[in-house]
C-alpha cells in the first residue's frame, strides 16, 4: 500500500477518534450508517473524477451532471410515466453521451478541459432548471403523492438505490455502500490490472511520450471522460432516490468541488499520472467525516468550507513534502 494511502487512512482514524472522544454520540448506530451512506454517495462521484485527473485533465461539470441526471430521472418517472428501468437506462445513456461530447471537444477540437467542463457546468444546470421550470420533482413518491405510474416498480427500485440492509439489531447497511464497493473494485482492477489502465497512467505522466509509444491518447482521454460522466450519472440516480425531492437549482451544487478534493486528497496529482481508487474512496470518507464532525462537536457550520479547505491544503502539502523527502532519500541511497 502506498504511503499517501496510508497517510489519508491515518487522517481518517485521527478525525474519527478525536470526534468520538469529544462527543460519544458520534459512535451511535444511526450516525455511523448515515456517515457511511453519504461517504458512499460522494465516493462514487470521486472515483469517476479520479480517472480524468489521472490523465492530467479536469472535469468541473460533475455536480451539474449529477443534478441533471436526477432531474431527468424524476421527469421521466413522474411527468412522462416511463418504466423506471427504462428511465434509468436513458439517464445513464445521457450521462455517457455527455462524457463522449466532453472527450471529443477536448481531443478533436483541441479545447481545454477546464473550458469545456466549465461550460458544461453552466449548460447542464440551466437545462435542469428549464426542463422542470425550476420546480422540485422526485423520482420516488413522497407520502400522499399518487401522481406516479408504475408505483410498485418505483418503490422496489427505491430499496435498491437508497435502501438499508439490516445487520444486527441496531445497524443497517446503506445500499449505496454496495454500489461504492462494486464500482471501486471495478475501477481499481481497470487501473491496476489492465493494459488500458496502464495507458491512462502513461498518458498522465507524459502525453507526448505515450503517443510516440503507440498509445491512442485521444481514445484514452475520451474513455476517461465517458467513465467520469457515467459515474456522475450513477451518483445522480443514487442521490435522486436518496433525497426523494430533486431541486434543479441546488441538487449537485458544489459536488464537483467535493469530488475533486477527494481525488486530490486521495493521492491523485493534478499534473496527472498518479492516483489510486482506494486513496480516493478513503479521502471521500474523510471529507464527509469532517462535515459530520463539525456538526457533532458544535462548530459553526459557517466554517465548514474553511475547515475543509484547510484540511485538504495541509494534507496536500504534507503529501508533497513526503514525496520530496522520499525522493531525496532515494537519490542519497544511489
Amino acid at each position: 500500500m502506498k504511503k499517501n494511502v496510508l497517510g489519508i487512512a491515518a487522517l481518517l482514524v485521527v478525525i474519527f477518534v478525536l470526534t468520538a472522544l469529544i462527543n460519544p454520540k458520534f459512535l451511535n448506530a444511526y450516525n455511523m450508517q448515515n456517515l457511511l451512506k453519504w461517504s458512499s454517495l460522494y465516493g462514487v462521484m470521486s472515483i469517476g473524477v479520479a480517472f480524468v485527473i489521472i490523465t492530467g485533465g479536469i472535469d468541473l461539470s460533475i455536480g451539474s451532471v449529477v443534478g441533471l441526471v436526477a432531474v431527468v430521472l424524476a421527469f421521466f418517472t413522474k411527468i412522462q410515466g416511463l418504466e423506471p428501468l427504462l428511465a434509468i437506462g436513458l439517464t445513464l445513456a445521457m450521462s455517457v453521451v455527455i462524457g463522449l461530447i466532453h472527450g471529443l471537444l477536448i481531443t478533436k477540437a483541441k479545447l481545454q478541459p477546464f473550458v469545456v467542463t466549465l461550460c458544461g457546468l453552466l449548460i447542464y444546470r440551466s437545462l435542469g432548471r428549464w426542463l422542470t421550470d425550476n420546480q422540485s420533482l422526485g423520482p420516488v413518491p413522497l407520502e400522499g403523492d399518487k401522481g406516479y405510474a408504475n408505483l410498485e416498480k418505483i418503490q422496489g427500485l427505491d430499496f435498491i438505490f437508497s435502501g438499508k440492509i439490516p445487520l444486527g439489531e441496531s445497524f443497517n447497511l446503506p445500499t449505496p455502500f454496495i454500489f461504492l464497493v462494486i464500482l471501486g473494485i471495478a475501477g481499481a482492477v481497470f487501473l491496476k490490472k489492465t493494459i488500458w489502465g496502464r495507458y491512462l497512467y502513461a498518458l498522465g505522466n507524459n502525453e507526448e511520450g505515450a503517443r510516440y509509444s503507440g498509445i491512442d491518447t485521444d481514445r484514452m482521454k475520451i474513455i476517461a471522460y465517458v467513465f467520469c460522466s457515467f459515474l456522475a450519472g450513477v451518483a445522480g440516480i443514487l442521490f435522486a432516490f436518496e433525497l426523494g425531492s430533486v431541486q434543479p437549482a441546488q441538487t449537485g451544487e458544489f459536488y464537483e468541488l467535493y469530488a475533486i478534493a477527494a481525488a486530490v486528497l486521495g493521492g491523485c496529482s493534478l499534473r496527472g499520472g498518479e492516483g489510486s481508487i482506494l486513496g480516493v474512496v478513503i479521502a471521500a470518507a474523510v471529507i464527509r467525516m469532517i462535515y459530520n464532525s463539525i456538526n457533532m462537536v458544535g462548530i459553526s457550520t459557517h466554517l465548514e468550507f474553511g475547515i475543509l479547505g484547510m484540511v485538504i491544503l495541509f494534507g496536500v502539502i504534507g503529501d508533497e513534502v513526503l514525496k520530496k523527502t522520499m525522493a531525496k532519500k532515494q537519490l542519497a541511497a544511489r
